[in-house]
């Protein structure tokens, strides 16, 4: 029987520490769609004309997945974060440690002690859940609720923590480079505009679609000289940290990304709000360029086709501080 105890905590105590050492390497690889959106970096941009499908979800973002969901606000994750389970906080380190302790005694040999022991251990484990809800209970019952506490109405939190809808809809086009015609936008009249549809909430003017533009081109051309300063410039710390991982995998495997002859081919915007004391902007951009992949050392044509340009659909949105420069903020495919 000794024996049997024996193997059964050795068992334990090994899957315990690969559980701790073992890591998912599924999401390590970088991918396609990329950057934050504010609190609708998981939610799907609207369609547009350039864009008539839906784009690919966020694939890697520094935001929490909690920033996305509406009406989800920091001081109610915080509030969350503070509440552990019956299991977690000091519940969970008295019963870990309780657990560990007749792991332990049973490797060295003296076990829970027995029968004796092990209805005794059962004993006060009933006693810590008990007593950590009791305690649980008291804590709840002394604290109110954040809307009573900060004697503000649900409705009215609910109201300031959505961004408001707007009466109108600017709905703008960023004409083909060449066609000499500037960037015109058309204001739909009537009801707020429904989430599928574009939309925009701050007034989205003909020089940010001119700086849009630009960006466009200023990005690619950093990118293929692999400027970091550059990049750094004209893009948040969150998408330069991922045009770096992709440079630095190009350089181990010897290659070099060239994106030439970049053109605005059609863009518009797919929606335009403000988050505090930033603003984002969404565009979806179809442009073509000759993008191609060329050894390191030699400078050969490994991938793409030198000769001929391809074309791309893209949704990038752009963010700007106290209504500073717009900067580069996620990239997401069609």
């Amino acid at each position: 029987m000794v024996n049997r105890l024996r193997f059964g905590a050795v068992f334990a105590s090994l899957f315990l520490a690969f559980s701790f050492v073992a890591v998912d390497y599924a999401d390590a690889r970088r991918g396609g769609s990329f950057g934050s959106r504010g609190f609708r970096t998981f939610q799907s941009a609207p369609t547009t004309t350039t864009a008539p499908k839906s784009f690919a979800p966020v694939q890697r973002s520094m935001t929490p997945g909690q920033a996305a969901q509406p009406g989800a606000g920091a001081a109610q994750n915080g509030i969350a974060a503070r509440r552990p389970g019956l299991f977690g906080g000091l519940g969970g380190g008295l019963l870990g440690g309780l657990m560990l302790g007749g792991l332990f005694g049973m490797l060295m040999g003296s076990g829970f002690g027995g029968m004796g022991g092990i209805l005794a251990m059962i004993m006060q484990i009933l006693l810590i859940v008990v007593g950590a809800s009791l305690l649980m209970r008291l804590f709840r019952g002394r604290n109110p609720s954040p809307a009573r506490a900060n004697g503000a109405d649900p409705a009215a939190r609910r109201a300031y923590e959505e961004p408001a809808q707007p009466a109108g809809n600017g709905s703008f086009r960023i004409p083909s480079i060449g066609s000499g015609a500037g960037l015109g936008g058309s204001a739909a009249t009537g009801a707020a505009t429904a989430a599928s549809e574009p939309s925009d909430e701050i007034g989205i003017t003909n020089a940010d679609l001119d700086t849009f533009e630009q960006k466009l081109h200023e990005v690619q051309a950093a990118f293929s000289r692999e400027d970091y300063a550059a990049l750094r410039a004209i893009t948040t710390p969150e998408v330069m940290s991922y045009l770096a991982e992709e440079l630095s995998e190009n350089a181990t495997s010897g290659r070099k990304n060239d994106v030439l002859d970049v053109k605005l081919e059609q863009g518009d915007i797919a929606e335009a709000w403000r988050e505090g004391e930033r603003d984002y902007a969404s565009l979806a951009m179809r442009y073509s360029s000759i993008d191609v992949m060329r050894d390191r050392t030699t400078g050969e044509v490994v991938e793409g086709d030198p000769d001929h340009a391809t074309e791309t659909t893209e949704l990038w949105t752009f963010v700007r501080q106290d209504g500073g420069e717009w900067k580069l903020s996620a990239i997401q495919e069609s």
